[in-house]
């Protein structure tokens, strides 16, 4: 039902805090630690305190749950708790799962993180290691074997399609990476402050997995990120003017595989980000012409391009000509090949920002916001209106 009729979730919940540490690559201190100063900050941020927040949400392969970070914190007691699945395609389902809390009265404020070590500890771009037999895992036998060990070899294959179906060289993920870099060259808390790149740059970085250069691809970073959620009617007695959750969607497509979903009738698309889209669009009642900020998951700088082509910005294979005409302002924060690699929890923070207008790269009159989280799994989004 949810997929084919607006949900009744949108504008019932709103975004009050948040809240990092920083943004490094080698942080010199637990995951645990790193949850906790920034659901510390994040509160601070909100101005409330520990004993307001009785609702916890984060994903799974995080090594900090949510009753640690709780006891971590100085949160009490918890009416609700609970983690979504699929590394970076979860993290607006969190902002989702918070605002369903908040929506049924479950909780009335819901901390959402995510913290790791992922530079210094364990790195998830050095692909699958020791892995734990899963049904799920079943089909990454049909790939390892084969070499495709890594994300990067994972996406390549997609991407490689992608170019091939549509008559385009590498060179035009290209518009993704400058677009990130330029962003992040301006944002003192990204890892790549004051480094913008060209298209040469680019087209000159090593290949990772062809048609995947090194600057197509994320950073792996050490940090914390968390939001704080809670009801309109109380957001807006807080700190901040509010970023209203207008439209929140979780999306799995048909044949849908965890990054190896090879098998599909079309290796051009994304269709569980189709889905959420379909969704969003529903629920918010807007369209792609009412978006003024786009904070799209950049893991990868082929499926930015896919993912706009889904959302319906452009037409299939014009993703990157969209790019390069800039007509929606993209990843302003510096994107995660920019800023930081924190599974996407940093992009809505920044989505944040942007309806408060206190981002380093403000666009002016900023009213709705996408964001979107992991792609090549399933995955979900946000569109974040300011307060009417």
């Amino acid at each position: 039902m949810s997929a084919r009729q607006a949900d009744t979730l949108g504008g019932r919940a709103a975004v009050v805090g948040i809240g990092a540490t920083e943004f490094s690559k080698d942080s010199g201190r637990s995951e645990l630690a790193l949850a906790a100063e920034a659901v510390r900050a994040a509160l601070a941020d909100a101005g409330l305190t520990a004993a307001d927040v009785d609702g916890m949400v984060t994903f799974t392969m995080d090594t900090s749950p949510e009753i640690t970070v709780a006891q971590a914190a100085g949160i009490g007691e918890l009416s609700f708790f609970s983690r979504v699945h699929y590394g970076g395609g979860a993290a607006c389902a969190t902002v989702q799962q918070a605002a369903l809390a908040v929506a049924s009265g479950l909780a009335e404020v819901v901390v959402c993180y995510r913290a790791f070590n992922e530079r210094s500890g364990r790195r998830f771009g050095s692909g699958v290691q020791r892995r734990e037999p899963s049904a799920e895992g079943v089909a990454l036998g049909w790939a390892l074997p084969f070499g495709l060990l890594t994300p990067a070899s994972w996406v390549a294959v997609a991407a490689r399609r992608y170019l091939h179906t549509y008559g385009l060289e590498p060179e035009v993920f290209g518009h993704v990476a400058v677009t990130a870099r330029r962003h992040a060259a301006t944002n003192p808390a990204a890892h790549f402050h004051g480094r913008p790149i060209t298209l040469a740059d680019h087209a000159a970085s090593r290949w990772i997995a062809e048609p995947l250069r090194l600057l197509d691809c994320c950073q792996e970073t050490d940090g914390g990120q968390a939001l704080v959620v809670t009801s309109v009617e109380r957001a807006r007695t807080l700190r901040h003017p509010p970023a209203v959750i207008a439209a929140a969607a979780q999306g799995a497509g048909r044949g849908q595989e965890q990054m190896t979903s090879f098998y599909r009738d079309d290796l051009t698309g994304l269709p569980e980000m189709g889905v959420v889209a379909r969704q969003l669009w529903r629920t918010s009642g807007l369209t792609p012409g009412d978006i003024d900020v786009g904070i799209v998951y950049d893991h990868f700088t082929p499926f930015v391009l896919t993912q706009l082509e889904e959302f319906g910005f452009c037409p299939p294979g014009e993703g990157a000509a969209f790019v390069a005409s800039g007509e929606l302002p993209l990843n302003t924060h510096g994107g995660q090949l920019g800023e930081a690699y924190l599974h996407g929890m940093n992009g809505v923070a920044e989505a944040v920002r942007q309806l408060r207008g206190t981002a380093v790269n403000q666009v002016a009159g900023a009213r709705h916001v996408l964001v979107t989280a992991g792609t090549g799994v399933p995955t979900s989004g946000l569109v974040l209106r300011a307060d009417a």
